[in-house]
């Protein structure tokens, strides 16, 4: 029983990447180590936000009750980091459009999943209970999956000079949305009078990746349309 636990967590968890990859086409650019490439990009912006926070965000004795909405939305900010770190991939990343946002954006989440929820998927979920907490981490590894490349989307459509000037600033509400997300539980724990755990506090996650991938990907038909 913990074998298939463990085996259906990981399935679950990194079978969405393994598809993503093979059936986006991506293997006929040879696109493996670019994303590789890409997920070391990403460890090098993770510990330069560390390095930020550390040095302007030092933790705090007191519990983390305490803490201001104001304050985590300031720390917060500090994952605009992320939309630098994507900006210069893209950059660097050749082939067209669509190739670059999914090598990007598909690199970069199996970058945080490997860094995040691997570790504890493999010591948690070969315990010898079942627990639904690893379930609900490789559900989450899904909603990364799309949030992340949404942001690689966003980030390619911001750096188009010629996205019409009407849409550009969508895009970029759309981008401190994805960026201001983590505050979202709080809000609603604000709102509601407790904070969303479980599969509620997934479904505060699901809810606004999906819709403003839906709105990016509308952006970006359009977009490309209209180009060609």
């Amino acid at each position: 029983m913990t074998f298939f636990h463990f085996g259906n967590c990981i399935a679950l968890a990194f079978g969405p990447y393994f598809l993503t990859y093979k059936y986006s086409g991506m293997p006929e650019y040879g696109a493996f180590w670019r994303c590789a490439q890409v997920g070391g990009m990403y460890m090098l912006t993770q510990l330069c936000k560390m390095l930020m926070l550390a040095t302007f965000f030092p933790t705090s004795d007191g519990p983390p009750e305490t803490a201001s909405l104001v304050t985590e939305m300031v720390k917060t900010t500090v994952d605009f980091g992320d939309v630098m770190g994507l900006s210069i991939v893209l950059g660097r990343v050749p082939g067209v459009g669509h190739i670059k946002i999914l090598i990007t954006g598909l690199g970069w989440a199996a970058a945080d999943l490997l860094l995040t929820r691997a570790l504890p998927l493999w010591v948690g979920a070969r315990g010898l209970e079942f627990d639904w907490k690893y379930i609900q981490i490789s559900l989450d590894a899904n909603i990364s999956l799309v949030h992340h490349l949404n942001m690689a989307l966003l980030v390619w459509l911001w750096w188009r000079s010629d996205l019409a000037a009407a849409v550009r600033p969508i895009v970029a509400v759309l981008l401190a949305g994805c960026v201001y997300r983590p505050l979202l539980p709080q809000l609603l724990g604000i709102l509601v009078g407790s904070p969303p755990v479980g599969f509620a506090l997934l479904a505060a996650c699901a809810t606004p990746t999906l819709c403003t991938a839906i709105i990016a990907c509308h952006v970006f038909i359009t977009h490309s349309a209209s180009y060609h």
